[in-house]
């Protein structure tokens, strides 16, 4: 199988690609944006199958979901399992035993000590279930969020609230939830604070927070939480400091305001750990997770301190959260992650895969920063080292490039690949990925870089 990958048999889009792409632009709201026209028939493993037959290496999977690959065995067998049972029955107003369990489950596998797990569909409700969950731990008196710059956490009303990423993702949309503050947050390639790298980025911040925020903007006997990623994502990929999360963590203790942590993207083996939190020691008091939770069906939670897990009955519900034919995915995705140990997988194949990206920037201008933990890793590219000037035409060209050579890989920020590929891909693929992902990053250093 991996010997016949990428085979690119009809240059994309093929024509049964290009009847769907326009069927699907006359019939669906065209909300979103798609980074180049695959149109995909299957998935296995790390491969995926596009409808006109062409076979490409997979970088993106499906988003940071198919932690476990596509279409693992032992997921579609757990997952038919329960449909022969009962595909649905509401858990926000009865019981059923697949819940406990995986909440269990959850509450175990989390850095929390003790803790209870409230499920939702999607990493957005598990955003607005712990905003929920914060600003009601202290019934009313909190009122504010503070967030960062870069974040991105969702396009509902409240997780759009507390994002930042692109304005694309705000406007129209005013007023949005009030109370939310947004503070810098430390990029260390980018850092808000000039002339300042590592940990006298993340420091900067924290000052800035302490000495700004919470002295001349708001009490911090008003701030209910902070949220953030602990590695943002939509944001560019972007690795904080290392002490930064220590330290901010330390700031919320002091002032007893909570740390909501969106481990969405992050979660679940991704970073070379089971939560990114735990590169640094963190342990926060909500933590919100989906994505990679359900191998490819509709999940999310929120996994929270039990004291902070507090709501009253009848404040927060939802009719699908807790389905028991995505809890029978979890129960195979975590098992699958266990058996294989895939955190130490995903951090053994990013060291290397860091090293081949690191190695190929001396011969690639066009590479301003390579960074990442595990296999959740961006290369961000400029016009100029220098200037550090996004190369946003660049980037789109290079993702689509290598779409027609066979990979996968869609970009984060304003101009950085984001690879995430499935944590079981085979190293054979991973090479081949890399190699056309090189190739092409060469190809287009040639192209718009000018002497």
């Amino acid at each position: 199988m991996t010997s016949r990958v990428p085979e690119i048999v009809v240059e994309p889009p093929g024509p049964r690609a290009r009847e769907i792409i326009a069927a699907d632009e006359n019939v669906i709201m065209q909300s979103f944006t798609r980074w180049y026209p695959l149109v995909i028939k299957r998935g296995y493993g790390s491969v995926v199958e596009d409808v006109d037959g062409n076979k490409y290496i997979d970088f993106n999977s499906g988003i940071a979901v198919l932690n476990i690959g596509h279409n693992h065995p032992k997921v579609v067998e757990r997952v038919k399992s329960q449909l022969e049972k009962f595909i649905h029955y509401s858990l926000t107003d009865f019981y059923y035993e697949e819940a406990v369990r995986a909440a269990k489950t959850l509450v175990d596998v989390s850095p929390l000590d003790d803790g209870k797990a409230f499920f939702t569909n999607s990493g957005t409700e598990s955003i607005e279930a712990s905003i929920k969950i914060a600003r009601g731990f202290f019934k009313g008196t909190r009122p504010y969020i503070i967030s960062f710059l870069g974040a991105f956490h969702g396009r509902t009303y409240a997780s759009m609230s507390v994002s930042a990423s692109k304005p694309v993702h705000r406007a129209r949309f005013h007023p949005l939830l009030p109370g939310i503050i947004h503070a810098p947050y430390p990029n260390p390639y980018r850092c808000p604070f000039p002339k300042l790298e590592g940990d006298e980025c993340g420091d900067a911040v924290i000052s800035y927070i302490e000495d700004w925020l919470l002295s001349k903007l708001v009490d911090p006997s008003e701030v209910a939480a902070f949220i953030l990623e602990p590695i943002q994502g939509e944001g560019g990929y972007v690795v904080p400091p290392d002490g930064f999360l220590p330290k901010l963590e330390k700031l919320a203790k002091r002032h007893d305001i909570l740390m909501i942590v969106d481990e969405v993207q992050t979660g679940f083996a991704r970073t070379g750990r089971m939560f990114a939190v735990e590169h640094w020691g963190v342990s926060p008091d909500l933590l919100a997770v989906a994505k990679a939770m359900g191998g490819g069906l509709p999940l999310g939670a929120v996994i929270g301190r039990r004291d902070v897990m507090s709501l009253p009955r009848g404040s927060h519900a939802n009719t699908f959260g807790g389905n028991p034919v995505s809890l029978a995915a979890f129960s195979a995705v975590i098992e699958i992650i266990k058996e294989e140990r895939l955190w130490e997988r995903a951090e053994r194949l990013g060291e290397k895969t860091m090293r081949f990206l690191r190695d190929l920037y001396s011969e690639v201008s066009l590479i301003g920063d390579v960074r990442g933990k595990g296999l959740m890793i961006g290369v961000e590219l400029v016009k100029d080292r220098r200037s550090k000037d996004p190369a946003i035409k660049e980037l789109a060209w290079v993702l689509e490039r290598s779409f027609k050579r066979g990979l996968l890989v869609i970009g984060a920020g304003a101009s950085t690949v984001r690879i995430a590929p499935p944590l079981v891909i085979e190293e054979e693929l991973l090479d081949k990925g890399l190699n056309i992902l090189a190739d092409v990053l060469k190809e287009a250093s040639r192209r718009f870089t000018t002497s």
